[in-house]
């Protein structure tokens, strides 16, 4: 078997299995050892029911204590019994698994696997892993690798099918250049990729990782600097001067705009006006007013004759932006179209056409608006909002749909300024950091699981002012089917504890696009008035009449993506508040929520986060949806992401050619940074 063999090759692997690894961009065998774990399972000394808390992976040695109950539930069919040890019980459940019948009795000892919760009073582990005392003793021993996977795809068949390919990975070759595997004590890389899917131990392990993570910083650093160079030497092609319907606008608009809005706005002017093309990150806090100033500038560029383009990370925020600019900019006579992935087929060959014929001014969408079929004829402004969940590769997609257009990008993920220099060294820094005097400040509380009942009535008061709530549950694992059933469930015991005039309502990744959509519409429109969500909504979401965020298990999230989600309300006039629910009992976990307690400053939260989390924690929580690193956290591996620009600095000093790799295998694995 060679590296390059495609992934079908390897023995057990049919069509159907072939799919599910093509939809996460699996083809070949290397393809799949380049496939890390995103966590390990350990297997610990069983603790007693009495101390088991909820949202914890444990184990528990038990007796079953009552015969398997079988019940029907919707299209499920629920097996269910007690177990107890000498301190309390706890309830097992497995849903369609019609084995369990036969395969437990009362009188029967196991050691029982699995994350607690509780419902109705009662704690509950569903679809635990099983053992007897001998079995567990081994299973003790293991480090077992959990993998990111798609619906159909199973953890055991990936764990299979890395085992079947294990003795490839002599042949993967060492692709850093010079002396930085030596210079910075790095694993050898063939020996990484070895102990990240078969640790020898958690020491081996870490030294794994580190590798690993120091690689795909490296490689996304050396991108960013390929692209500084290569933008240095372009000349500004689309000079856009001062614009008296700018001006107009912001006359027009029923608020000042605040100091920092100014600020930014007067840096975008003098880069767009000036000898070289703008590549501008403007970073501001949730709230704090980037989308009129992009907005502004999209004016500017339509006012000189020419055209712009906005891109969102989802269909959600995209029509958001599309309603708000024809609100804006069609005063102005500024044609705007709206593109996705679910415009009819006949709007999208119009749409073709009209940009081709520059008979739009203004394109926004989702990642349609990069499609090969798209051609401007005049592009001179690109914009990505929420830039860190865009690849470089399709940044540089939109970007080079113009004669190199002016780019800017904009976050509202607060990065410690440290950190944001190195990630976006190819863009100027623009630091939005006002809020507009009108916001009122978020009240915030964190409470236990036992305030939950206060929490709901809290939600039925503001309710019944008129006012709407979300409620977030977390992802139990990178399953779509789990998320699902977690938020479905949810949203069903919410029915049965909220006055039944409340309209309860679900949303979560797994939904198609239109029915998203269609949910979200009838939020704003207040048909549904508590919304249960993953953090799907996490990004851009925009209900002024929403003014409760209560967030289930809060300790689970990072305290960036915390504040991300609490950025959902507050949007209005009205006083908005955010409950956390903490179910951990941990020290860390209540220092950590306590800093979003007592701070609404995104900014001074992203700086606690790093000071809180440190560097090299390699098993703790990573944040979800930050850049597109698959092991790398800018947090946790803060250290190891200075020293990847130490890497680049000093091959900067050798003189290295960063716009000609010579080395095949960094230029194959800087191509595949680049499509992430």
């Amino acid at each position: 078997m060679q590296l390059t063999d495609p992934v079908e090759s390897i023995k057990g692997i049919g069509e159907k299995t072939t799919a599910l690894y093509r939809k996460l961009n699996i083809h070949t065998v290397e393809n799949l050892l380049e496939h890390y774990p995103r966590s390990y399972l350990t297997y610990e000394e069983p603790v007693d029911i009495a101390e088991l808390r909820p949202g914890e992976r444990v184990a528990v040695r038990a007796t079953v204590n009552s015969y398997v109950e079988m019940k029907k539930m919707r299209t499920l069919t629920v097996a269910s019994f007690l177990a107890k040890d000498y301190t309390g019980t706890i309830k097992m459940v497995w849903f369609n698994s019609p084995f369990i019948k036969k395969t437990f009795h009362v009188g029967q000892t196991y050691i029982f696997v699995g994350r607690v919760t509780i419902r109705n009073y009662q704690k509950v582990m569903e679809h635990p892993e099983y053992y007897t005392e001998a079995k567990y003793l081994e299973k003790r021993k293991e480090l077992q690798p959990v993998y990111p996977l798609t619906e159909g795809l199973t953890n055991t068949r990936v764990q299979k099918d890395m085992k079947a390919v294990g003795g490839v990975i002599h042949d993967m070759e060492e692709y850093l250049p010079l002396d930085i595997p030596h210079r910075y004590s790095l694993m050898e890389y063939r020996d990484a990729v070895r102990q990240i899917h078969f640790p020898l131990d958690y020491e081996q392990l870490e030294l794994a990782k580190r590798r690993l993570v120091f690689d795909e910083f490296f490689l996304f650093l050396l991108a960013m600097r390929r692209l500084e160079i290569h933008r240095a030497k372009i000349e500004n092609q689309y000079p856009i001067p001062e614009s008296t319907n700018c001006e107009k606008l912001i006359a027009s608009l029923p608020y000042e705009l605040t100091g920092a809005q100014k600020k930014v706005l007067e840096e975008i002017k003098a880069d767009l006006a000036g000898a070289s093309v703008m590549n501008r990150l403007v970073q501001g806090d949730v709230g704090s007013g980037k989308t009129i100033v992009a907005f502004l500038a999209l004016l500017m560029a339509a006012e000189a004759g020419y055209q712009g383009a906005m891109m969102a990370p989802t269909e959600v925020l995209a029509v958001q932006h599309y309603e708000k600019a024809v609100e804006l900019l069609e005063p102005y006579s500024v044609r705007i179209a709206l593109l996705t992935g679910s415009t009819p087929l006949k709007e999208k060959r119009r749409i073709y056409q009209a940009v081709r014929d520059q008979e739009i001014d203004l394109l926004i969408g989702t990642h349609a608006i990069i499609q090969e079929e798209i051609t401007y004829k005049n592009l001179a402004l690109v914009i990505t909002d929420e830039q860190h969940r865009f690849g470089v590769h399709q940044r540089e997609l939109l970007a080079d749909k113009g004669r190199e257009p002016h780019v800017l990008v904009m976050s509202a993920t607060p990065i410690p300024r440290t950190l944001a220099i190195i990630l976006y060294g190819d863009l100027d820094i623009s630091i939005m950091d006002e809020m507009p005097a009108s916001r009122l400040p978020i009240k915030n509380c964190v409470v236990g699981a036992e305030s939950r009942g206060t929490a709901y009535h809290f939600i039925e008061k503001e309710v019944g002012k008129g006012h709407q709530a979300y409620v977030i549950c977390p992802m139990v694992e990178d399953s779509e089917s789990v998320e699902a059933e977690n938020v479905v469930d949810y949203a069903e015991q919410l029915r049965t504890s909220l006055s039944p005039c409340i309209q309860v309502e679900y949303l979560h990744g797994k939904m198609p696009a239109r029915e998203k959509s269609r949910i979200m519409e009838r939020f704003y429109t207040n048909e549904i008035q508590v919304l249960v969500s993953t953090t799907v909504i996490e990004v851009g979401i925009d209900n002024p009449n929403a003014t409760v965020m209560m967030i289930e298990n809060a300790e689970r999230f990072g305290l960036a993506q915390l504040h991300q989600l609490r950025g959902r309300v507050g949007r209005g006039n009205d006083q908005s508040y955010c409950i956390m629910i903490n179910t951990s009992d941990q020290e860390e976990a209540k220092e950590r929520l306590d800093v979003l307690y007592q701070s609404n400053d995104g900014f001074h939260i992203a700086n606690e986060d790093l000071r809180l989390r440190g560097p090299g924690n390699l098993f703790g929580v990573q944040q979800s949806g930050e850049l597109l690193f698959h092991l790398a956290d800018i947090y946790s591996h803060a250290d190891i992401l200075k020293e990847a620009q130490s890497a680049i600095r000093y091959l900067e000093r050798k003189n290295y050619d960063f716009e000609h790799i010579q080395h095949y295998k960094l230029s194959e694995k800087l191509d595949m940074a680049l499509n992430l």
